[in-house]
């Protein structure tokens, strides 16, 4: 019955709707259009603080492309992965690129000019910090820097309520707004540290069979 409870609301998919756009309307509309065709750059570069929506993005447009039918691909420079231009595949999207060691950046380079003169790929890669700020190497920062660039913006606390409170209703349940200000005032205040939290108050209200408060809140926060 536990593991029945905790399986009820499953997390919702990161998609271009369900990303609160605070300042980065414009981003937020780019992308869009590139779903539908409309834009034409190819190749797209976001940076910003960590928890800001990065990943968010980059997975929400590769699982738009594959919702239309179109291979898309994620990966984050972190992890191994292969530098290949396969021409069926309509988009790669690359996280973290500051994770490059030395030698799979002069993969990514090689990789990079490939890309953009033998097929009609788009490339959104995501950073910590402008690609003129980067700690790679120089002809590969140049290249980054090439296409667009867009800073994603950290949303305000009024903006970061808003998007625990569509989470919330995304994920089939009701958050009072004084969890959402307790929350900001005592934890972790990016995007994905809130969510993950939200997560476990609902597993954890839906096993003892209670109601979301601020009690309750904090006797999650003091067994975890």
């Amino acid at each position: 019955m536990q593991q029945l409870l905790l399986d009820i609301h499953p997390a919702p998919l990161p998609t271009l709707a369900n990303f609160q756009p605070g300042r980065n309307r414009e981003l937020l509309q780019l992308l869009h259009d590139l779903l539908s065709g409309k834009a034409k750059e190819r190749f797209i570069y976001v940076w910003g603080n960590p928890g800001c929506g990065k990943t968010h993005l980059l997975q929400a447009v590769v699982s738009g492309y594959v919702q239309q039918g179109t291979k898309a691909v994620y990966c984050c420079a972190r992890n191994p992965c292969g530098f290949t231009v396969d021409h069926d595949v309509h988009c790669v999207t690359i996280d973290d690129i500051d994770g490059l060691n030395a030698s799979r950046q002069i993969d990514m380079f090689h990789w990079y000019n490939r890309l953009r003169d033998e097929s009609q790929t788009v490339l959104l890669i995501s950073g910590t910090v402008a690609p003129m700020h980067l700690t790679l190497r120089q002809d590969l920062v140049t290249r980054l820097g090439w296409g667009l660039v867009y800073q994603i913006h950290e949303l305000t606390e009024t903006e970061k309520m808003q998007a625990m409170r569509t989470y919330a209703d995304e994920c089939g349940y009701d958050l009072p707004p004084e969890i959402c200000l307790y929350l900001l005032r005592h934890g972790q205040r990016d995007l994905p540290s809130l969510m993950m939290l939200l997560d476990a108050l609902d597993r954890y209200a839906l096993t003892h069979q209670r109601q979301m408060t601020i009690p309750l809140l904090r006797e999650l926060l003091r067994v975890t």
